[in-house]
């Protein structure tokens, strides 16, 4: 196990410590738990690619942790009232549709190669950069009201185009006739079915 790796784990298993600071109405340690987590990630990424220590676990693992915990922050900052509701549902439809998509794409056999879209690293900063502000307003003072109204629109709006890219780029892919890369081949099963063997043995 990686230091990276670990960092990943340590960040995924924040995610119910500060879903309770939230609901407690700590919001300074809230604040302070979810700045450390933004630095691990960075740190994580960093040493992953300085060191050579990238892997396929780190690779799966850390975009899960970071889903897991913008998710659970914006599920308990809308319980706890401190924003609205409409956003909060956006931002975990979007994430439902990403991950629903896979899902579906790998049962229909038709694996679809997880890329983040540039629009989908911007909604992500939105998010991260609101959060943040509104954890830091909530711990310590409201100076910023303005500047988390702006955010809140700009989340929600880089949200919605995100969710339309990947719900286009998925219905490309999946009406695609072209092969898909790792997906199974069923021309030697269909060769060797019962129907095709009969066949041969007439001949």
């Amino acid at each position: 196990m990686t230091i990276p790796n670990l960092l990943t784990i340590a960040r995924l298993l924040s995610v119910p410590l500060i879903v309770w600071l939230i609901g407690d109405g700590r919001w300074a340690p809230a604040f302070w738990v979810f700045v450390v987590s933004g630095v691990s990630d960075a740190l994580d990424g960093y040493l992953a690619r300085r060191f050579g220590l990238e892997s396929r676990f780190g690779a799966l693992l850390d975009p899960v942790a970071d889903k897991a915990l913008l998710v659970a922050i914006f599920i308990s900052l809308g319980f706890a009232g401190q924003l609205p509701n409409w956003l909060v549902i956006a931002v975990v439809s979007r994430d439902i549709l990403i991950v629903g998509g896979v899902v579906l794409s790998w049962m229909l056999e038709r694996p679809i190669p997880v890329r983040p879209l540039m629009v989908s690293k911007a909604t992500t900063a939105a998010q991260i950069v609101l959060a943040a502000l509104v954890l830091c307003e909530a711990a310590f003072v409201r100076q910023f009201i303005v500047v988390e109204a702006i955010m809140i629109w700009l989340a929600a709006a880089l949200t919605l185009v995100s969710a339309a890219a990947y719900l286009v780029g998925w219905l490309r892919h999946m009406s695609s006739d072209e092969p898909v890369p790792g997906a199974p081949d069923r021309s030697e099963d269909r060769s060797d079915s019962p129907t095709q063997r009969s066949k041969g043995s007439r001949r």
